[in-house]
């Protein structure tokens, strides 16, 4: 029996195992929460294939996504990244992931976890969307909209609407899985 899976991974290994094992699957953990953020912030103007192609590199080069170390980046740490060739060597998006964790650990104190932050957006519970082709998905919503709006009064960056609608959706605050999809009912 065939299983059917979200057009958008077909034919890739990495896509089909992250759309297998992750891709919409609710996010409680910070840690977790904080990485998908980095890695969404590098996929801005990318495709999301590239950066999973680099991801180890990319927990190996940020200290495994540990925010509170990344908050303490200093400017040799910076450079030392800049030259990093297993990542995305942007400096703005670097330097925005040193602010981003600052940032998070902020939120962290005003409401006990970030995950207690983003998930009230959505009031603890996935949105379930009903697309028959992935492409009827939007790449932003008018929530997308609104926490990214906050994300930045915050003092995040690279969050605009669609960066954050792709973050909802890869941390199962949203669930855009095809309705045929065999993840759609299990997330």
């Amino acid at each position: 029996m065939e299983v059917h899976k979200c057009g958008w991974c077909l034919g890739n290994d990495l896509y089909e195992a992250y759309h297998d094992e992750e891709w919409g699957v609710p996010v409680k953990d910070d840690a977790t929460l904080f990485e998908f953020l980095v890695l969404e912030t590098f996929q801005a103007g990318l495709s999301w294939l590239t950066v999973l192609k680099k991801r180890e590199n990319f927990r190996r080069a940020f200290d495994n996504f540990d925010y509170r170390k990344i908050a303490a980046y200093n400017q040799s740490e910076i450079d030392a990244l800049l030259k990093d060739s297993g990542i995305i060597r942007n400096k703005l998006k670097i330097r925005a992931t040193v602010s981003n964790a600052r940032a998070f650990i902020e939120v962290q104190k005003e409401f006990g976890s970030f995950s207690d932050y983003i998930w009230g957006f959505v009031n603890g519970k996935p949105i379930k969307n009903s697309f028959a082709d992935y492409r009827d998905a939007p790449s932003k919503t008018s929530l997308s909209d609104t926490l990214s709006k906050d994300l930045k009064k915050r003092g995040f960056k690279f969050v605009g609407s669609t960066v954050v609608y792709a973050h909802m959706q890869a941390t199962g605050m949203v669930n855009d899985h095809e309705l045929n999809c065999f993840r759609y009912e299990q997330v």
